[in-house]
Formats: structure tokens, C-alpha cells, sequence
């Protein structure tokens, strides 16, 4: 809760409202700090002037051991009664990725279901630690075969459906600087079985199937467009052969977020869908061109094999080499943004 109020001729203006005690005691110099509101504290910095404080504010040094002391108190009590005022969901909006990481990997279970889509069955997992309750999706499935067919009529050589691939995908993400449109996953072990555990994205709207099939515009048709291109690279790059409507994702801000990826990372060395390359976003194509073999080996650990990196790394040479061509033919400013 963040509240702005007055005393006096001193304003009394919103700094942060307090997360970590330590944080707040390294800021605490050169400052004045209010606790504001019983129920649910905040933190809050005079920028008035002297006389318009009170006599404490005269008296004490912000840098005195007392002043700290007094903050450092008020932040724990703060602490402990934090999760009266913040609801479990707000609160994880307040975790940095290598907190919800640690989440996600050291969190209790307590509750499971299946999710009832997609074509590994995965679980839809509740974890809950120190007062923060969110859910997960789990896969366990791990399945690599020299040939295997499908319903439709069609064959695969060198078939591989893993949850291994979930985990290569954030990952690579994060190396590439597009892990805001892949939710955050590691492998861990769950009654007995291991798999990947990927945070489960907040205020969702509806999928892409849904979105087609009511046909509803997105409200920023150039936002829209922008992640959709991002989501197109990444996909061809990964080789993703179940990029389908329902593993799209848009949350109530019309943003994108692609999931399940056991499908992805093919050891073919082509592009599935070149023509569908159109426009980079400018970010995403420099750091294409920069990232090597054992950048990416090293992100991926032992999640993929030396061929499906090998493969991997032939696919970006043809992406970079896509978009130098169309950069050459309608110039850099119709091509990247």
C-alpha cells in the first residue's frame, strides 16, 4: 500500500515500501524514515523542511547508531506482519527470478492436478514456503526413440519428447535476453520422478486458440506484432515442432508468454518456417550474432546433447543470414526494431 500524505509544509512522498531490512538500513543514511499506517507499513522519506519535522528529526543524526537502530526495528516488525497486508500473488510479483528460482526449487507441495491439455499430461503443482503460495507446472516425461509416428499419418526420425528441452528453452532465453516471455523453470525431482518445474504465469487472459476463435484484436496492434516476431526467432531457432495456439499465452496486459517446449530442439540443421522470418527485434538479433557454441553449451548444461546444440547453432547461422538479406533489401529500419 502506498499512501501520500502531508505534515505541515512537509511532504511526505512514497520511497519504497520495505522488502528488506538491510536494504533499508544501507539507504537509511542521509535521510529521515517514517513507518506510515498500522495495518500495513510503508516507508516513507521527509523532503521538507527542518522545522516542519519534529524535534527528534532536530535532535538526531541520520547517521547515529539510534537512528539505525530504530529503522532496523521497524523493518523487522514490519517483516513479520508483511504477509497480513500483501496478498501470496502480490507478493511473488515482488520476487527477483533468482528468489523465484529458489522458490520453485525448494517450496513444499501442497496440493497437484492435472492440467488436462497438451499432449504430456503434465501437473499443475501448488508450492508454498515462508508464507508465499504459487503454483508451477511439472512434466516428467522423457522419451527419445529412433523413429516414432504419430496420428496423423507422419514419422519422425530421432523422436524426442522431453522436459529436459523446458528447461534448455529458459535457459537459452535468459542468454538471449527474451526470458520475460518464458516463464522461469528448473529441474527437480517430485514424488520420485525427476522433471521441470516452470513458474506458473499470473493473470492469465486466455490463450491464442481462445483469442482466435472469439476473434478478439489485441488493443496495440504494434506491441502484438513486436512479440510476435520474438516469439517466431526463438521459435525457429529452437526447431519447436509444437508451437501451437494453446502454448501462447496472454496475460490481462496483452502480453505474450510461450510454454512447453518437450518437442523443441530438433537436430535438424534447416529452418522450419524461414518465410515466416520477417522483422528482429534489434537486441535479440546482436546477441544472435554474438553468442558461440560453448556460451550456449554452458547455459544448457547436460539438458541437450552436442548435436542438438551443434544443430542449434546451424539454425542461428541461417537466421542471422535470413535477416543480413532483408536488411540489405528493405534496410535496417523495416527490419529490426
Amino acid at each position: 500500500m502506498i499512501v501520500s500524505s502531508s505534515i505541515g509544509s512537509a511532504v511526505i512522498s512514497p520511497r519504497f515500501i520495505l522488502v528488506n531490512p538491510m536494504r533499508l538500513v544501507n539507504n537509511a543514511r542521509g535521510g529521515w524514515f517514517l513507518v506510515d499506517s498500522i495495518a500495513c507499513p510503508a516507508v516513507y522519506f521527509y523532503k521538507g523542511k527542518e522545522d516542519a519535522v519534529s524535534p527528534l528529526r532536530r535532535k538526531m543524526n541520520p547517521d547515529s547508531e539510534i537512528l539505525h537502530m530504530i529503522v532496523a526495528f521497524l523493518a523487522g516488525v514490519f517483516m513479520a506482519i508483511a504477509p497480513l497486508c500483501v496478498s501470496s500473488q502480490e507478493r511473488s510479483f515482488l520476487l527477483s527470478k533468482e528468489e523465484a528460482r529458489l522458490f520453485l526449487l525448494e517450496a513444499k507441495v501442497i496440493q497437484s492436478e492435472r492440467i488436462g491439455k497438451g499432449l504430456t499430461n503434465p501437473w499443475r503443482l501448488t508450492l508454498s514456503a515462508d508464507g508465499l503460495t504459487h503454483d508451477a507446472s511439472f512434466q516428467d516425461v522423457d522419451v527419445r526413440t529412433q523413429e516414432a509416428g504419430f496420428a496423423g499419418g507422419g514419422r519422425e526420425l530421432n523422436f524426442a519428447d522431453s522436459f529436459h528441452f523446458n528447461i534448455a528453452a529458459y535457459e537459452l532465453a535468459s542468454l538471449l535476453g527474451v526470458d520475460d516471455m518464458v516463464p522461469i523453470t528448473v529441474e527437480r525431482e517430485w514424488e520420485g520422478k525427476k522433471g521441470s518445474l516452470s513458474w506458473w504465469v499470473d493473470d492469465i487472459k486466455m490463450d491464442e486458440e481462445e483469442r482466435v476463435k472469439r476473434a478478439i484484436s489485441p488493443p496495440d496492434s504494434h506491441s502484438w506484432n513486436n512479440q510476435m516476431h520474438r516469439i517466431r526467432v526463438f521459435s525457429q531457432l529452437i526447431y519447436d515442432t509444437d508451437r501451437n495456439v494453446q502454448n501462447i499465452l496472454i496475460t490481462g496486459d496483452w502480453k505474450l508468454w510461450i510454454i512447453d517446449f518437450t518437442r523443441a530442439f530438433r537436430t535438424i540443421r534447416e529452418l522450419p518456417e524461414e518465410e515466416d522470418l520477417l522483422k528482429c527485434e534489434r537486441g535479440l538479433y546482436d546477441r544472435l550474432q554474438k553468442i558461440g557454441k560453448d556460451a550456449v553449451s554452458r547455459a544448457v548444461g547436460g539438458h541437450l546433447t552436442r548435436w542438438e546444440v551443434e544443430a542449434l547453432m546451424a539454425r542461428r547461422d541461417l537466421i542471422v543470414k535470413r535477416f543480413q538479406k532483408l536488411i540489405r533489401e528493405n534496410g535496417e529500419l523495416k527490419v529490426l526494431y
